[in-house]
């Protein structure tokens, strides 16, 4: 592309090729450039982005979310592109640009429904094996159709949201259940899509149409109490376990911007239902970290996930079931083939087994009070565009009282630690 009058320093998560979406605290849509955002309501409000392409209403700028914006469909997100493109391209116009120095985003859509999958081979598999050693690797449907289960809309939050540590029944040495807060305390490296425009109930979406539905992806982190998990999710799966809280990044880009990044994915063996089966490429390379306390931990990539988004999209709507603005679909833990590449804590560490070593000299299994989780994540770099999703984190916090999310402390936390329980106590995918 040209080069934009809005300087964009070498090596940004945000050059003109990316764009990311966000929403500012006053409620107004922001496109990130460099180290500054784009203020759109004050762009439109300079008539700025005036043209023959189709209308987008002003006031979506300044609704609050992206939600009025991602359900106006593809033609109204590709012409909204083209003119923010012609505008950083163009003569300078500073009154709508602002610095991302101090600038407070809020959660960037309104979230409708969440559904999160199982889609990585190798998460799967470690999970089976640190958990059932003697049983199958895989459950049996897991080859045929993309596992998931339905998550609770109200538990997603912004990034940078502290992390009060979630409590639960949890079995105790004598084997009698008690509540207590969770001794594991886990994260979950995920990548998720968000759907701009859903379907009607009784309707589907084909892999071959999900991408003119996905309005753009985020970066996911499913915090998971692993021993509170364990107790409850036989048989029908996570619940309290999960639903205290998952954190996604400020910033969605869109699935303009990464059109270059998808590559052709894992071999499917056996070949999927014709509902399932699509065109490749149909994975994205979108690299990922972890880093704990600032610490570096995992490096893994998208492209390992067996199930694709566009396989999850339409999996989720052949039976009739509807989409709509705003549903948010993770990918389930993003996990590599060795153990640098794993995406939790609990294959990290082996389920509690092999603890972890920071440059400060402590370890940890599990996350401690204060403890910071960090997640970053881009596709290109070197000599292609960096596309980067910026990054979503979270510091765990001791309990609070009734546990209200609006009240838990966020700086001065002491670090703290729960005793570990045994790893045949433990489960929970």
């Amino acid at each position: 592309m040209t080069g934009s009058w809005v300087p964009v320093p070498e090596g940004s998560d945000f050059p003109l090729e990316n764009l990311p979406y966000g929403v500012a605290d006053d409620g107004h849509v922001v496109v990130a450039i460099g180290d500054h955002a784009l203020d759109l309501a004050a762009l439109d409000a300079l008539g700025a982005l005036d043209d023959d392409a189709p209308d987008v209403p002003g006031q979506v700028w300044t609704s609050g979310s992206l939600n009025a914006f991602m359900g106006l469909g593809p033609d109204a997100w590709a012409s909204t592109r083209h003119r923010i493109v012609r505008v950083l391209t163009g003569a300078p116009v500073p009154g709508a640009l602002r610095p991302q120095d101090g600038l407070r985003l809020r959660l960037p859509f309104e979230v409708a429904d969440y559904v999160d999958f199982y889609a990585s081979e190798h998460h799967a598999a470690n999970m089976a094996r640190i958990l059932r050693p003697s049983s199958p690797s895989l459950p049996p449907a897991w080859r045929h159709l993309p596992i998931g289960y339905h998550g609770r809309s109200a538990s997603i939050i912004v990034s940078g949201e502290a992390i009060p540590r979630p409590c639960g029944l949890i079995p105790g040495d004598d084997g009698v259940p008690r509540r207590t807060p969770t001794r594991r305390l886990d994260v979950e490296v995920e990548v998720g899509f968000v759907v701009g425009v859903g379907n009607a109930r009784g309707t589907t979406i084909t892999t071959e149409a999900a991408r003119e539905h996905v309005f753009g992806a985020v970066l996911v982190n499913d915090w998971s109490a692993r021993d509170v998990q364990a107790f409850e999710y036989v048989p029908l799966g996570p619940f309290l376990g999960k639903s205290f809280a998952t954190s996604i990044s400020p910033w969605v880009v869109p699935l303009a911007a990464l059109a270059p990044y998808w590559v052709v994915g894992p071999v499917q063996d056996p070949e999927p239902d014709p509902y399932l089966a699509g065109p490749e490429p149909r994975s994205l390379d979108l690299r990922l970290e972890l880093a704990l306390n600032g610490h570096v931990v995992s490096r893994t990539n998208a492209r390992e996930l067996y199930w694709s988004m566009h396989q999850q999209l339409a999996h989720c709507t052949v039976n009739g079931a509807p989409s709509r603005t705003g549903d948010l679909f993770a990918s389930g833990t993003v996990s590599g083939p060795g153990p640098g590449s794993f995406g939790s804590l609990m294959e990290l560490t082996w389920g509690g087994q092999r603890p972890l070593t920071l440059p400060d000299g402590t370890t940890r299994t599990f996350l401690a009070d204060g403890d910071t989780a960090t997640i970053s994540g881009w596709c290109g770099g070197g000599s292609r565009p960096r596309v980067g999703f910026g990054s979503v984190t979270g510091t765990v916090v001791p309990p609070t009282t009734g546990y209200e999310r609006s009240s838990p402390p966020e700086t001065g936390v002491e670090v703290r630690s729960y005793p570990v329980v045994p790893p045949d106590q433990t489960g929970g995918e």
